[in-house]
């Protein structure tokens, strides 16, 4: 029933369509003008799917998009109704009106005056109608494109919570948050990126919490993106990054609504991006790199017993290897007389030096893990126990030692605590590496004061990255290496731009 017209190279050409920042075109009342534009601006696409048909005695058209649109829903919803309009009493646009207001009357009815509009729509999953002698068309949303869905998110696996994670289709992420959020004060703000793309991106935050010039920052970020095509989150992360260069990024992700609904409540904004379940959070500062959902569902003495446990394994994980190669170098009298004797023998087997060593044995489980990843379900758990393996087949053929395949073990279990700093530790485990051996302690202690001064000097549009610690704010402590229980949290209400040092201070107007 819905088919394919061809095009007719002898009809009378539409309007130009346009090109770089030019005014949009307009729907003009020729029907045959404007399905011409039609067919050539898609040139010889072939699921671009118009249906010419007549109207009360006027040329009409229903036009959609073949696979974004339900072909059963436009038969029974669209075509059947408007196709058994009887009569030919009517104007055009009284007809348009009666079509829109009478015949269909859905809630879903948009109008449209330009070509712009009428293509961004059609290709999101509307299907538009159109008559001669009407200088806009109407559409309804029919989407009937696959979509994965709702499921728990694999990358942030929560013991007690939700077991809901984003999907990609971002309206129905965008209702997570609001059956979350019941109030009029969570506002999402709907935007375009990518001049070819034109991906749907959503600003969700809460008026009245954000703060104004938060916002008005990350506006103008996204609308001045420089980017033709947006197909994921990660495109636009970089742009609202800080420009200082550092390993330690200030805008993060996540696939958890609740996750997302509770950085909205202290004040941050949410990004959702058409077409990727990751959601981006602004701003995001570092001490919350330690925090997790699950901190919030147990009692609060395990849940500070927790975050100091993950303190401990980012430092053991960041600076195990380098402290190992730097006392085995340079200061092998601070190991205890037990570990100096296994060092030793340890270091007479192996060819290679210490520094060398460590080098080594890290980048070949870090390509065990790149290759684990890949693997489809059990491949990470696959990639850690092959990187034990190889590590023992390689003390066993004397190669490495053993001391060094027990440091890498506690490495790497250490890493995989804190996901969200795995990227920026593994290269400075590297750095640390190289310093241990070239400069022993001294190296380390150098090291350290360099990224201690490199993570203060990080300002997220106007936000220390290393607040509330750094400059100090008693009240938000409360939240940062031990977490107090939910009456002294409320009472605080903790908002993020009234963090000291912040340049965000409320100013009592709405966003």
């Amino acid at each position: 029933m819905f088919h394919k017209t061809n095009f007719r190279p002898d009809a009378k050409p539409g309007p130009t369509p346009p090109s770089g920042p030019e005014p949009a075109t307009p729907i003009v009342p020729a029907l045959m003008d404007n399905l011409v534009y039609l067919r050539t601006k898609f040139g010889i696409s072939s699921d671009l799917m118009i249906r010419e048909i007549h109207l009360c005695g006027y040329p009409a058209a229903v036009i959609s998009m073949e696979g974004m649109v339900n072909r059963h829903i436009l038969a029974d919803a669209i075509l059947l109704p408007i196709t058994e309009i009887k009569g030919n009493k009517r104007a055009p646009d009284e007809l348009m009106e009666y079509i829109r207001d009478d015949v269909l009357g859905s809630g879903d009815m948009i109008q449209v005056r330009t070509m712009e509009e009428l293509i961004n729509l059609i290709s999101s999953g509307f299907a538009a109608i159109a008559i001669d002698g009407v200088d806009y068309m109407i559409l309804g949303g029919i989407q009937g494109f696959a979509v994965r869905g709702v499921s728990e998110p694999a990358s942030e696996v929560m013991i007690r919570g939700s077991r809901e994670g984003f999907t990609e289709v971002i309206r129905i992420n965008l209702s997570m948050l609001r059956r979350r959020l019941k109030t009029p004060d969570l506002i999402f703000e709907m935007m375009k990126a990518g001049k070819t793309s034109n991906t749907d991106v959503c600003l969700c935050y809460m008026r009245g919490r954000v703060s104004e010039k938060l916002l008005r920052n990350v506006r103008q970020k996204i609308e001045n993106l420089p980017l033709d095509v947006v197909l994921d989150s990660g495109y636009i992360q970089p742009f609202l990054e800080n420009k200082h260069l550092s390993l330690f990024t200030s805008v993060n992700t996540t696939e958890r609504p609740d996750t997302l609904c509770g950085k909205i409540s202290e004040g941050r904004i949410g990004i959702l991006v058409d077409g990727t379940p990751f959601a981006l959070i602004v701003p995001y500062l570092f001490v919350e790199n330690f925090q997790a959902m699950d901190d919030y569902t147990m009692p609060p003495y395990y849940a500070s017993f927790l975050r100091i446990l993950k303190y401990i394994a980012f430092f053991v994980s960041l600076l195990l290897p380098g402290l190992y190669v730097a006392v085995g170098t340079h200061h092998p009298e601070m190991f205890p007389p037990v570990l100096l004797l296994s060092y030793l023998n340890a270091d007479h087997t192996t060819p290679f030096p210490l520094t060398f060593e460590a080098l080594l044995i890290h980048f070949l489980f870090e390509i065990m893990r790149e290759a684990g990843l890949r693997f489809p379900r059990a491949g990470h758990a696959v990639s850690i126990v092959g990187a034990l393996v190889i590590g023992q087949a390689a003390v066993e053929a004397g190669l490495v030692g053993a001391p060094m395949v027990i440091i890498l073990a506690l490495t790497a279990i250490s890493s995989f605590i804190l996901p969200s700093l795995y990227a920026p530790v593994s290269i400075l485990r590297f750095v640390f590496i190289l310093l241990g051996g070239a400069l022993g302690l001294y190296g380390i202690l150098l090291g350290m004061t360099l990224l201690l001064c490199s993570i203060c000097a990080i300002d997220i549009l106007g936000i220390p990255y290393t607040a509330p610690v750094s400059p100090l704010t008693f009240k938000a402590l409360k939240d940062v290496i031990i977490r107090a229980d939910w009456r002294q949290l409320w009472k605080d209400r903790f908002r993020v731009q009234n963090v000291k040092g912040s340049d965000l201070r409320d100013d009592g107007k709405e966003p």
